[in-house]
């Protein structure tokens, strides 16, 4: 095993990868991953699939075969990712037995559309639940407003849970609320907890890439002094946000919570904070910052390919969540001063997620009408 994976196990953080393709299930490719210990479990969006089925032939077969029984586009997309779905959390089987159900899942999302429309997500969630099959599928909901009492009740049906597209503290707070009434539902309902599983999906590098473009307008009508301090801020917002996002996490599932502390002698699990979109957008920033300066106890970072790369040959692997906690408080402090308001930010974050997400399956469906097209 790598030597950096290996810290981060010792740590409590787990390593998921933030990519699925057919041709890495079936060429063994994913399979070496898992046994080099190099990940522990799997992430997609529509994004991902986007990819790995408009970028290549691996699918023509599949898609040939549904065309002809005369199934719709978007019935094609859904053969189409649960059968990668399920080999994939079938080779992530013998990890989550390993590990009691710690790790090995594999995440999958409710379609994108139905973003802000809470029963249809329920309903999407508990369908796509039962079409898997496989008790290491983690169902993707966003944290959108009406995300949240899906969340409670796909929990409290004893469904696993990727909580997507977090921006913003108040909101990360409200998430962890939506899960433990999930599962004081369940209690309440007589459903067993042990086996229920759910991480929250912080999302990481797009806070700076908004942060410092309002930081950038600002320079240009600035004193020189005041230039200085709005330089000193550039990349500074998410790491911070991050951190500050791991003590709540702390609040609400450490020793002194006595609302958690009942739910854990009924074998309910923590919420791991998971740390998404972790590449890095601006060059001049360290490719493996969002991992390096994010590592914790019961923390889970999803990685692209080319950050993974790049933290097994020369990640710093060290406990580092806990670090500069007040400096990150004086940074949310002078972005306010200077007239950065970040709710404004996390809203804008969340329809820029939540409108990329929908282009990206419209994309999709149509990458697949394409393909239908010159079978038909």
């Amino acid at each position: 095993m790598n030597e950096r994976i290996e810290k981060l196990n010792q740590i409590g953080q787990s390593i998921w990868y933030d990519n699925i393709e057919r041709k890495l299930l079936e060429d063994g490719t994913l399979q070496k991953m898992i046994q080099r210990g190099e990940i522990r479990g799997i992430t997609s969006n529509p994004s991902i699939f986007n990819k790995a089925i408009s970028q290549s032939s691996d699918y023509d077969d599949q898609i040939k075969k549904l065309t002809g029984e005369g199934l719709t586009r978007e019935e094609i997309f859904e053969r189409l990712s649960i059968r990668d779905i399920q080999q994939a959390a079938d080779l992530f089987a013998p990890l989550y037995q390993e590990t009691s159900g710690g790790d090995g899942y594999v995440s999958l999302e409710v379609s994108p559309y139905l973003a802000r429309l809470t029963a249809e997500t329920v309903a999407e969630a508990k369908k796509l639940w039962g079409l898997v099959d496989r008790p290491n599928l983690m169902v993707k909901i966003p944290a959108t407003v009406e995300g949240l009492p899906a969340i409670s009740e796909v929990i409290a049906a004893g469904i696993n849970v990727n909580v997507t597209l977090i921006f913003s503290l108040e909101r990360y707070q409200r998430v962890i609320d939506a899960y433990l009434a999930g599962l004081e539902e369940g209690v309440d309902a007589g459903l067993p907890l042990v086996g229920i599983a759910s991480v929250a999906s912080f999302f990481i590098s797009r806070i700076d890439s908004k942060v410092d473009g309002k930081l950038e307008s600002l320079l240009g009508g600035s004193s020189p002094e005041e230039g200085d301090k709005i330089r000193s801020l550039f990349g500074k917002a998410a790491l911070a946000s991050g951190k500050l996002a791991y003590e709540i996490f702390k609040g609400n599932f450490g020793q002194g919570s006595l609302r958690y502390g009942k739910l854990k002698g009924l074998g309910g699990r923590p919420q791991r904070a998971l740390w998404a979109s972790t590449s890095t957008k601006n060059p001049a920033y360290p490719d493996t910052v969002y991992v390096d300066e994010l590592i914790g106890p019961d923390t889970v970072n999803t990685v692209p390919p080319h950050t993974l790369q790049a933290f097994l040959d020369h990640g710093k692997a060290e406990r580092s969540i806990e670090h500069g906690l007040e400096a990150s408080r004086q940074v949310f402090k002078e972005l306010q001063e200077l007239g950065i308001d970040l709710t404004q930010v996390t809203d804008e974050l969340e329809q820029e997620g939540v409108s990329a997400f929908a282009d990206a399956y419209t994309s999709l469906l149509e990458s697949i009408e394409k393909r239908m097209a010159e079978f038909s």
